[in-house]
């Protein structure tokens, strides 16, 4: 622990009490320098990250079952030695001994070879003489082997924002390279005049015997009157929701509940189903909509409950997948709720719980290929520009990756102190390697127990916020358990959509006994119409759905899992395809697996289906059998090929599999592993998925306006968004001072058409305060002129230029005629008093072109036009197509096609092949690139924003693309664009 001073001192935790305290220890370096009102509460002044400083006052109060080394050279007594002041050191020892007791408290001795060292441990050992201590001696290590002296010099200088000169001239870096990890025969030779200083070390380990098996502290006890107990209100809870969950109730749901229930009992964890079922009715109350996904919706219980909206009796998801009595560990339920909301929620768990009981986990950030690169090349001196150009032409995610590339570039005669061979040298070492500590996407540690006394917290950046210096594997390790309280944008669409129904004076309907059979809603995915909807609208989606051609719910629930990087490396996706169009047969490796694969046509795609394989395969109970799964993910081949192969094969022998079919069934098994996804979690996915799709088809106005408001989410642009919207049928209206509001909003016509006005939100510029400014003006009266908007909204000259060209004044006058007008305006100050008439000038009206080129400049968007109906007249005479003309022609056929663009992608799982998706006025069509093509015209894919194609159209179910041959940006068309 560092001290207020900026000396150290090691701590070791004895036993359970001193583990306590040296948590409470380093809490309380953080909390203690934070400011605190009058009534001891934090104040408002919340500190965020700051460096530990622990008071002498808390050392005292929180020493028992601790035991307490010097600190060596970061120690207060050898540097008071080092300045030769001889009563300091002894006063220090004194304290430390007032504090810990002779007992536990150790002169620590360290050698490595630094000046004085002989000298100072002889002082250290003359001190412990005469106070009747122990001493103990240290390596003081700070890497494992030697080689490894360079790249911590190079993260302390990261650390300290300092180039290696500088940090070495301030004296951060060490002196030498002997801080690395020595054998037992070179810590005897170094120590050899204190051999009872080693015995110590031994003696110290013997001594400290702590458990970090929290799960007695996992949650705190579940509130019930008259002593109720936990189980049998949750058993309770469970039978009475049977009969609305289950009207045709059967022995298969009593038996799946019964066993559910005894396993949760077994596990002590009936508490803690009740406090999440908490806390999803109180987000209900609070009209927070929220649901729960991952392996949780594998339950029947958190069904019941109201936590997942998986039934998973229909859908075959098993129980083991999310707890069995093979593995009592954590269970995992990761709750989504409205983005807007999500922090009240997290506010009412501290108030709930209280916030001594309550923290964030947290998120070890580690290094990267180009994070690696931009911090080590700093302290090495690279210039900043070059620092950037390497980061950005490096086409990897590892530092490791990156140090195999710019090592290509390093010039063959390179001197060994060039900074390119130092970088590429140091990239490996660095790789993975911890950078900053973050905090969990939506993690939440909730404990019996003050957290203070499991863990070390520290505040978070965000005020009022703790975050426990753990990531989510250490809390599971210790048996604790994390509830996921994350945000999802998507869920915010679905309730503000919702909302907007409710207002137009329609019931809003109830989403969750919708017909997941709807033929409306699968031919929009057949047909490639997703954008907007969560889940199904990437380019991946939209391009699988007219391929896949779902027509249930299970089918969604599949696309949803297989377009994703693992099922496309493993070539999983073709095979389902051409089985599902019965264009090749359906096999499996044995008979047994058949009703396993069967709803995926032979392809093993789900998490669940290797633990039924397991257990059809081999007789493995289903919590063996999910154990198996969790031990092949991890992809190691001392597990591939361990003791679990061999009971899965001798298994299989008892099964009546052969030899060979059973090592073909465990190599399937072992390939998939590492990228099945959990069905129960693509069920959830896909229910979303489908939420958004239905009120697309049915609700366009309300679902556009809730999509819009709730940007930036998902792949696409509020561009992209409006013309989608254009081509359902919604109007889309400019902005306008006079009724715009900040957000989006929706009006209907006189024939119930819907209307998408454009808030002021859109336009470039337009914050919050002017937005203020505005809303404070137009509540008086509606502004008259220009001149009267600028003198009563105080809007700045630039803003209000802005708005003009924008389109939002239109209802003041024509746009170039009030530009004219705002320069003929003093705009020295608003408090003039402005003239309210202009001078009648008469000037040319604005051309069409500018008019849209202005709109996309400064909203994204025209609500006069698509951009590419300007240039549809001259891009017919060069015979290039509009998307839906390249949609209708037939497949080989080569075509010309032209749009903006509006994504990029160059997957990893494509084997170099980059895909860009064109828009015009007419929708979208995907681009496949070659790599060589790619590379021919890098440039022009990454650089323009309108680009001309030429190429084959390729038809695949579906599916349509152009496979490119040529490209050239659209401004190399000759001429300009006429209407």
């Amino acid at each position: 622990v560092t001290l207020a001073e900026g000396a150290s001192l090691v701590l070791l935790a004895q036993n359970q009490g001193g583990y306590a305290n040296l948590c409470q220890l380093i809490t309380a370096s953080r909390l203690d320098q934070m400011a605190t009102d009058g009534d001891g509460d934090v104040a408002d002044e919340w500190p965020g990250k700051i460096e530990a400083r622990l008071t002498w006052e808390r050392l005292y109060q929180h020493a028992d079952g601790l035991i307490c080394l010097t600190g060596g050279r970061q120690g207060p007594l050898d540097a008071a030695l080092l300045r030769h002041d001889f009563a300091g050191a002894a006063a220090h020892l004194q304290r430390l001994q007032e504090i810990f007791g002779p007992a536990h408290l150790y002169v620590e001795l360290q050698h490595n070879y630094l000046p004085q060292t002989q000298w100072l441990n002889a002082q250290l050992a003359e001190l412990a003489q005469q106070f009747e201590l122990p001493l103990a001696a240290t390596g003081n290590v700070y890497y494992a082997h030697p080689d490894y002296a360079r790249l911590r010099d190079c993260v302390t200088a990261i650390r300290h924002h300092q180039t290696l000169t500088a940090a070495r001239r301030a004296g951060h870096l060490a002196l030498n390279s002997c801080y690395s990890l020595c054998s037992p025969p070179e810590m005897a030779r170094r120590f050899a005049p204190y051999p009872q200083a080693l015995a110590a070390t031994v003696e110290i380990a013997q001594r400290c015997r702590v458990s970090l098996d929290f799960s007695q502290q996992r949650f705190p006890p579940f509130a019930l009157e008259n002593g109720r107990n936990e189980f049998a209100e949750l058993y309770e809870r469970c039978h009475t929701q049977l009969a609305r969950k289950y009207p045709d109730l059967n022995p298969l749901v009593l038996s799946r509940l019964s066993h559910e229930l005894q396993v949760i009992e077994g596990a002590q964890l009936a508490g803690f189903f009740l406090h999440v079922a908490h806390l999803m009715a109180h987000a209900a109350r609070q009209g927070i909509r929220g649901q729960g996904r991952g392996s949780a919706g594998n339950s029947i219980v958190t069904y019941l409950l109201g936590i997942t909206p998986i039934d998973p009796l229909a859908h075959g998801l098993l129980f083991e997948r999310f707890l069995s009595t093979d593995r009592f560990t954590a269970p995992d339920i990761d709750i989504d709720f409205d983005t807007n909301r999500r922090d009240e929620l997290i506010a009412y768990i501290y108030d709930h719980f209280g916030r001594d009981h309550v923290a964030m986990v947290c998120n070890h950030v580690t290094y990267r290929a180009r994070s690696a690169i931009q911090d080590l090349g700093k302290v090495l001196e690279m210039p900043p520009a070059e620092l950037v150009k390497l980061s950005h032409s490096v086409d990897a995610h590892t530092a490791s990756a990156a140090a195999a590339q710019l090592h290509t570039r390093l010039p063959q005669d390179a001197p060994a102190h060039h900074p390119l061979r130092l970088l590429c040298e140091l990239l490996p070492q660095l790789d993975g390697a911890p950078r900053h500590l973050g905090i969990h996407n939506g993690g939440m540690l909730i404990t019996a127990q003050p957290l203070a006394q499991l863990a070390p917290l520290e505040p978070a950046t965000m005020p009022g916020r703790m975050v426990v210096q753990w990531d989510k594997n250490a809390v599971e390790d210790c048996g604790l358990i994390k509830l996921d309280v994350l945000g999802l944008r998507a869920l915010n669409v679905i309730t503000d959509a919702l909302a907007e129904i409710a207002r137009s004076g329609v019931e809003a309907p109830d989403l969750t006994a919708l017909d997941l059979a709807d033929a409306e809603v699968y031919a929009m995915i057949a047909g490639g119409d997703t954008i907007g909807a969560s889940q199904v609208e990437s380019r991946a989606q939209m391009g699988f759905g007219p391929r896949l051609k779902p027509v249930k719910f299970t089918e969604l629930m599949m696309q949803v899992a297989i377009v994703r990087p693992g099922p496309i490396q493993a070539g999983s996706v073709n095979p389902l395809l051409r089985r599902r169009a019965g264009q090749e047969a359906v096999t499996y490796v044995h008979a047994c697996l058949e009703p396993v694969l069967h709803d995926t046509y032979g392809v093993l795609l789900y998490q669940e289906q290797a633990i039924q394989i397991a257990m059809a395969a081999a007789g493995f109970t289903a919590g063996e059998a999910d154990l198996l799964r969790r031990a092949l993910a991890r992809e190691d081949e001392a597990t591939i090929f361990g003791p679990l192969r061999q009971r899965f094969l001798e298994g299989a022998a008892k099964q009546g599999i052969d030899a060979a079919e059973a090592q073909a069934i465990y190599q399937q098994l072992a390939g998939f592993a590492g990228y099945g996804f959990c069905k129960s979690h693509a069920g959830s996915l896909a229910m979303v998925a489908y939420a958004h799709l239905w009120l697309k088809r049915y609700y366009p106005g309300p679902f556009y306006v809730a999509l819009l408001n709730n940007q930036p989410m998902g792949f696409y642009s509020p561009e992209v968004l409006i013309n989608d919207a254009k081509r359902h049928g919604v109007a889309i209206l400019s902005p306008d001072i006079q009724v715009s509001a900040y957000d989006y909003t929706l009006t209907y016509d006189a024939n119930g058409a819907p209307q998408l006005r454009t808030g002021l939100r859109a336009v470039k510029g337009m914050g919050n305060r002017a937005w203020a400014l505005i809303v404070r003006a137009r509540q008086e009266r509606s502004f008259a002129s220009l001149a009267d908007l600028a003198r009563r909204s105080k809007v700045p000259p630039d803003l209000l230029e802005t708005l003009i060209m924008a389109g939002a004044l239109d209802a003041l006058g024509e746009r170039r005629q009030l530009l004219w007008q705002l320069k003929q305006l003093d705009l020295r100050g608003y408090t003039l008093a402005l003239p309210t008439t202009e001078p009648d000038i008469a000037l040319p009206a604005l051309r069409l072109l500018e008019q849209v080129a202005w709109e996309y400049e400064l909203v994204g968007y025209s609500t006069t036009m698509q951009i590419l109906a300007l240039y549809r007249p001259q891009l017919r005479q060069q015979q290039i197509l509009s998307s839906w003309e390249v949609k209708e022609a037939p497949a080989g056929q080569r075509v010309l096609v032209a749009g903006l663009t509006i994504v990029v992608q160059r997957p990893g799982t494509a084997r170099g092949v980059t895909f860009q998706t064109l828009e015009d006025e007419a929708g979208t069509v995907d681009l496949v690139l070659k790599p060589r093509i790619y590379k021919r015209f890098s440039e022009i894919v990454r650089g323009e924003r309108m680009v001309a194609a030429s190429g084959i159209v390729q038809r695949e179910g579906g599916a349509v693309n152009v496979l490119v041959g040529h490209m050239w940006g659209l401004s190399d068309i000759s001429g300009h664009p006429t209407h």
